[in-house]
């Protein structure tokens, strides 16, 4: 007899072709050996492409197979991308030692719960499959209905209700973040009004049927955060400290707890991981790629906030936006640039899931017609527009979603799935995917899973939204709500010794 879990991946891949195929499609080739770009640039789906999907994702300014061992890492590093600019803020509120540990111990545990989204997701697929159900002409699998298929009705609209409100705001962010970074390029109009501007810009992303289309966009977000991440790093470096530079993190426990949260939030950029699996050709393989991203991330987000925090200290924490302190040169105005790129990559990547919710509700998700659907989808842009030019806390923000958002999406209901899922013993026998060979025992598994929730649940969501509502709301009372130019002056910085900042 065969074991269940060889059938369940033998059904996955039944539909999938063969490696060589994939392998040559990730290179735009077709089936009939001809070199096609449009395959190569728009057609995604492979391993590859989930590596550059998973990598851009988390480094949010927070698609789809070349050499193989590349393959693991690009869905996160879109997600860190504006988060990266934010991190040196977020260092400023923790400390240096406390920054450095938290980034660590958050990647971490985000790759775990990552890592039990896609089981789950090869488990749901695996009892459909077994059910007759065929998955080659589905239309695109969402984590709500990963959470339908194994628990019922009541995770399903749980987890609706935290990923939605979870992706309108991480687009919100993406808005917000545009205008903060377009600023420092040019000061001649006011963040308000270049919220209007990449609104309208990121519109657009309507037009961009699936997740298979951000191959091209994928690679790009890579390359883009990673130019970034390292010109602050350098910059900061070459810059030195600022005369009589000051480092006093942790002061406040607000403060702490705010940062902390903001690391949290930067981690927890597999939210859209369902959509993203069930484009890929072998979804099985997506197995370990969110922990090789968050890898490549610590390369990128570790040494630009340390070097930020090391030249600036205290200064940071009344300049949320990295650009903000370092003067101007065409290699700042290329970063943030490139930035802008990426945060409409991100816009996208965090409203599509959006998009297909939308489309199921009103029966436009089978349509064939590009331009229906695209108008279709607008209803989805207009509130996003809006909040961002309500909110427009760049930083503050991001700590809010991450405590009351991201620790239920990414963190605790994904452990606690895991844990309902299989709780009989029919179950496991039956599971298609085992435990991991770092973790070979249901029972371990059950205790890391146990933890992360208790972790999240108690120090995320418990200290962490308090501090980050309690700093939100200083915020509004500070700036008030639609701030024509949130912490406008000061400008870029040009070089002169900074004053010393406020004490908190």
């Amino acid at each position: 007899m065969v074991p269940a879990g060889d059938q369940a991946e033998e059904a996955i891949v039944a539909d999938a072709g063969k490696e060589e195929a994939e392998v040559r499609a990730a290179m735009g080739v077709e089936q009939d050996g001809k070199f096609s770009m449009t395959s190569l640039l728009w057609h995604g789906g492979s391993v590859w492409d989930a590596w550059f999907s998973c990598a851009s994702n988390q480094v949010r300014p927070t698609t789809n197979d070349l050499v193989m061992p590349l393959a693991h890492i690009s869905f996160g590093i879109l997600q860190v991308a504006q988060v990266l600019l934010t991190l040196p803020y977020s260092f400023s509120q923790l400390g240096m030692l406390s920054g450095l540990l938290l980034q660590v111990f958050y990647g971490l545990m985000g790759s775990w719960t990552a890592y039990l989204i896609s089981v789950l997701y090869v488990e749901y697929r695996a009892r459909k499959e077994k059910e007759g159900v065929s998955f080659k002409n589905h239309v695109i699998q969402q984590w709500f209905e990963v959470l339908d298929g194994l628990l019922g009705p009541y995770w399903k609209a749980a987890g609706l209700a935290f990923n939605c409100t979870f992706l309108l705001f991480g687009s919100v962010i993406q808005l917000i973040a545009c205008a903060s970074n377009i600023y420092y390029i040019n000061d001649r109009l006011d963040k308000r009004t270049w919220t209007y501007i990449f609104g309208a810009c990121c519109s657009t992303t309507v037009f961009i049927p699936s997740f298979h289309n951000y191959r091209i966009w994928s690679f790009l977000g890579l390359g883009m955060t990673t130019y970034t991440a390292w010109y602050l790093a350098i910059a900061a470096a070459v810059h030195g400290q600022v005369d009589g530079v000051t480092h006093s993190g942790p002061s406040k426990m607000v403060l702490y707890f705010t940062g902390a949260t903001n690391i949290l939030y930067t981690f927890g950029g597999h939210a859209v991981t369902v959509e993203i699996m069930h484009a890929m050709w072998k979804p099985q393989k997506f197995k370990y790629i969110y922990l090789v991203a968050t890898l490549y991330v610590f390369t990128l987000t570790l040494p630009s906030a340390s070097a930020m925090y090391w030249a600036f200290g205290d200064a940071l924490l009344t300049h949320s936006n990295a650009f903000s302190l370092l003067p101007r040169s065409g290699w700042r105005d290329a970063a943030v640039i490139l930035m802008l790129i990426h945060q409409f990559i991100t816009f996208g990547f965090a409203c599509t899931p959006l998009y297909f919710v939308w489309e199921k509700a009103i029966g436009m998700h089978g349509t064939r017609s590009v331009l229906a659907r695209a108008l279709a989808r607008l209803p989805i842009v207009v509130p996003i527009w809006f909040l961002a030019i309500i909110f427009p806390f760049f930083g503050p923000i991001n700590s809010a979603v991450g405590a009351l958002l991201v620790s239920f999406t990414v963190y605790i209901i994904p452990s606690l799935s895991h844990i309902l899922t299989y709780r009989s013993a029919s179950a496991r026998l039956n599971a298609a995917e085992k435990p991991p060979p770092f973790l070979p025992s249901w029972s371990g598994m059950f205790v890391v899973n146990v933890f992360v929730v208790a972790w999240v649940l108690v120090v995320g969501f418990g200290l962490g939204g308090w501090a980050s509502v309690t700093n939100f709301i200083k915020q509004i009372d500070t700036f008030g709500l639609f701030a024509k130019c949130y912490q406008c002056p000061p400008r870029a910085h040009a070089g002169a010794p900074l004053p010393a900042p406020p004490r908190h």
